[in-house]
């Protein structure tokens, strides 16, 4: 994918370094960093691991799944979770029990799951 050995051209130059440094970084020949930038390659899994520390930004973005270099921002909400806490009763007087009615922070906290539970109804 050409979209892979762009994004592999754009962090190394934007920090400075030639592709014999790179090379040098990641422990492999310079012909190789050339091959995954023009895309006649394609870096196994190590490598891409070893990019995305590096530049601190996400494989999202390393394989072009986005333009942000910290990826997609997923919620996970799996449906079965959404779907038990939907109008349930018995959780909310589980949370309910979890904590001291006589603590300020228990009342808050207890507030930000009741309030969480409730906009989960909404997605």
């Amino acid at each position: 994918m050409q979209i892979i050995g762009e994004r592999l051209r754009a962090l190394r130059k934007a920090n400075n370094l030639t592709q014999i440094q790179m090379a040098e970084i990641l422990e492999v020949q310079q012909s190789r960093i050339n091959r995954y930038e023009t895309g006649a390659s394609t870096p196994p899994a190590e490598t891409f691991i070893q990019y995305a520390d590096f530049f601190d930004v996400s494989m999202d973005y390393l394989y072009g799944r986005c333009d942000e270099p910290q990826g997609k921002l997923y919620k996970n909400q799996p449906q079965i979770l959404l779907d038990r806490a939907k109008h349930n009763p018995e959780m909310e007087q589980f949370i309910e029990m979890l904590f001291d009615p006589s603590s300020p922070a228990s009342g808050k906290v207890k507030e930000a799951l009741l309030r969480i539970m409730k906009e989960g109804d909404s997605t």
